[in-house]
Formats: C-alpha cells, sequence, structure tokens
C-alpha cells in the first residue's frame, strides 16, 4: 500500500494563498448565518458539506476554515481515478457529520489555485485549517488511509482552535447519502487500480495491456492505459528536473515529451498539445512517429470528446499529409 507522510504538527506555510484571501466572492460556496463569527466550537451553517471551489469564491473558503476545517479536492473530470477518488472523499467527509467541509477544486479551470497548490498531477489532496493550507497526498490512496489522515487533521485543527462543526443546509446532506450501486469493475480494470493503489504503475500498465488484447474496443482500457502510461513516465521526476532539462536541451526530444506530459498533468492542455506539435515538423520520420503516438495517448488522456482535442488532432493531420 502506499505509505503517505504524517500530517505536520504544525500548519504548513509553503502554499500561499495570500493572493485569494480577500478578493470578492460572487456565488461563494459558504459562510456562517447571521451575519457574526461564531465562537470556536459552534456550528457554522454551509449549503453543503460538498461545495465546489474557484480561483474566485476561495476567499470564502479561507474563511471557512477558520471553524471548521475544509478538505481541498484538486480535480479532474476528465480523469477516471479522479472522479473515483471524489466520491470516496465526499464519502468521508460526511461520514464525519459536519466536523469537515469538501471543497472540489477543477485545477484546470481553476490555474491560480492549481499553482498555488503546486499541482503536478490530479487528485491532489489538501487541507486549510485556519486559512493555512497542510498538503496531504497526491494521487489515489486506499480509503482507510485517507480516513487515517483525516483524522489526523482532525487534531491538527483542535491544537489550532478549529474546534466548530458544519450544518448543512441542503436536505440530503443532514442525512445519511446512500451509496450508489456500482457496476462490478471487469477483472483486469479492478487489478489495474489495485496495482494503482499500490504505486505499481507498470503492473497496472500490463493489466490494462491483456483488457485491450481481449477486447480492442474496450475505451475505457484503453483511457486508463493512456493515463498510467503518463504517471509512469512522470514518476520520480520533478518539475525542476524536466523544465531545467528542457531548457537546456531543446533539440531533445525526451525532454520535450516530458514538458508535455508535465503540462498535461498540470492542466496546460493546450500547451501541451502546442509543444508537441511545434516540434512536429523538425524531425525526422522516427520522431514524427513517436510524437505522433505521444500526441494520440495524450487526447485519451484528457478524453477524445474535450473540445481542445479536435483542433489539436486537425493540426496533427495536416501536419502529416
Amino acid at each position: 500500500m502506499t505509505n503517505l507522510p504524517p500530517v505536520p504538527s504544525r500548519l504548513s506555510g509553503a502554499v500561499d494563498l495570500s493572493s485569494l484571501a480577500n478578493r470578492p466572492q460572487p456565488g461563494a460556496p459558504g459562510a456562517a448565518a447571521g451575519g457574526g463569527a461564531p465562537a470556536a466550537g459552534a456550528a457554522v451553517q454551509v449549503p453543503s458539506l460538498v461545495l465546489t471551489g474557484t480561483d474566485e469564491n476561495f476567499g470564502e473558503v479561507l474563511e471557512l476554515s477558520q471553524h471548521v476545517p475544509v478538505i481541498v479536492d484538486l480535480a479532474a473530470d476528465w480523469a477516471e481515478e479522479s472522479v473515483a477518488f471524489t466520491a470516496v472523499l465526499q464519502k468521508l467527509v460526511r461520514s464525519f457529520g459536519g466536523r469537515f467541509v469538501l471543497t472540489t477544486v477543477q485545477a484546470e479551470a481553476n490555474p491560480q489555485l492549481a499553482q498555488a497548490f503546486r499541482v503536478e498531477s490530479v487528485p491532489t489532496t489538501a487541507a486549510i485549517v485556519s486559512g493555512q493550507p497542510v498538503p496531504l497526498f497526491a494521487g489515489v490512496v486506499p480509503e482507510e488511509q485517507a480516513r487515517g489522515v483525516l483524522e489526523q487533521v482532525l487534531q491538527l485543527a483542535a491544537q489550532n482552535g478549529v474546534t466548530g462543526t458544519a450544518t448543512a443546509l441542503d436536505a440530503d446532506a443532514a442525512t445519511e447519502t446512500p451509496e450508489p450501486v456500482e457496476k462490478p469493475l471487469p477483472p483486469h480494470h479492478a487489478e489495474a487500480y489495485a496495482a494503482i493503489e499500490d504505486g505499481d504503475y507498470p503492473a497496472a500498465i500490463g493489466h490494462y495491456k491483456t483488457a485491450i488484447a481481449q477486447n480492442p474496443a474496450d475505451r475505457e482500457a484503453v483511457a486508463g492505459l493512456a493515463q498510467v502510461s503518463l504517471l509512469f513516465r512522470l514518476q520520480g521526476k520533478t518539475i525542476d528536473q524536466i523544465r531545467n532539462g528542457a531548457a537546456a536541451a531543446p533539440d531533445d526530444l525526451d525532454a520535450q515529451l516530458d514538458v508535455a506530459d508535465l503540462d498535461l498533468s498540470g492542466g496546460h492542455i493546450e500547451d501541451a498539445f502546442d509543444r508537441l506539435l511545434t516540434v512536429f515538423p523538425k524531425l525526422d520520420a522516427a520522431g514524427k512517429n513517436l510524437v505522433r503516438e505521444r500526441l494520440l495517448e495524450l487526447f485519451e488522456v484528457v478524453g477524445l470528446d474535450d473540445p481542445r482535442v479536435a483542433p489539436a488532432r486537425r493540426r496533427l493531420t495536416a501536419l502529416l499529409y
């Protein structure tokens, strides 16, 4: 299983959210009812225990964290693993009966938050306690380990005087939310998911390839293979290593491919496509084929119905012919 780093015993200052703290908050996710700040340990009313955070309304999230710890789920709705993990976090947060609020942020659509939290891949999970960020973990982790980390966040919050509870105004959040009945995953998909949770990306790649060999029309396996291959290529590499390497060797195709992977994983999808399409005409036949294959794989990661894929595909077709 993935080993999770312990929650720090004091608040982290590594993430700077100050630029988001005092801006206007149209459509803010939630605030204390009654116009006054609740006393320590008091209940604070929110629209729901599961909120949506944006670059524009995050100041309100920071204010809410003065009263109740906020879990921040930096996600991508095009990534299968991220969507599944968001559901896990929603279930966990609701199970604590108002001692947490979950704020889900679509990282790609909110670049300031993605940059502030230094999102390198999705999902990335953090906490906000008394206006201060606490990095938790990157990627998908088992539910019980995530629960253990949330319990540590509660201890940290208590140490910092954040002991309130959230009372949800929506009717369904006030009661236990029934868990949806999910269709069981096909065997090789389930094995791939288990391997991803263990951090064994090569094994996950193998399971997806087996699923595709057995059913070439399995689009979920094709997309899963593309996503886990991206994770595997970035494993063990830092942002500085990738960007400095590409800057030092602009003609190194592998370095440019790495930066495209990094851009896409951080939500800079058009930048990733443009980088590879720009370098394409300068390459020999083998290099062009490698870039073509990588672009087709990145299209699968993003999702073929994403509006940015079609223009990039047309541009690639024009370069090929």
